[in-house]
């Protein structure tokens, strides 16, 4: 059960392969039922050294197919940096209109790294 950012970025501390935390973006999804219980983790993209290509469709094809009540989004950044650049910003907002459309919730953003996070959430910025 996923209530807080912190369980959130625990659990993805556990999955995220620590080979390629720091060498190149990935984005995820956790996927969370009514009762905020983990359906599953997905991963949507990789990218590069300092970007990663996020297809909604790709997003909420995954959430729906999973009949997922809410999710969290998450990606990292290999240089460490944990502030939100204004393309993160951009795909938050994107994602989270989406949801009230399709009425599944997002969360939360989390940006990770090996030793911290950043939550939108905590921030305000959702």
């Amino acid at each position: 059960k996923v209530c807080s950012s912190k369980d959130a970025f625990h659990l993805l501390a556990r999955l995220w392969d620590v080979e390629t935390l720091e060498f190149v973006e990935s984005f995820k999804i956790i996927l969370l039922n009514r009762a905020n219980r983990v359906l599953g983790v997905s991963q949507i993209g990789v990218g590069g050294t300092s970007a990663v290509i996020v297809d909604p469709k790709l997003v909420f094809v995954t959430a729906l197919k999973a009949n997922a009540h809410s999710m969290i989004l998450a990606h990292n950044h290999p240089s460490g940096e944990l502030i939100p650049s204004e393309p993160d910003r951009k795909i938050t907002r994107k994602l989270v209109e989406i949801g009230r459309i399709l009425d599944i919730a997002i969360l939360d953003h989390l940006i990770v790294t090996p030793d911290s996070y950043f939550s939108f959430a905590d921030e305000g910025e959702l």
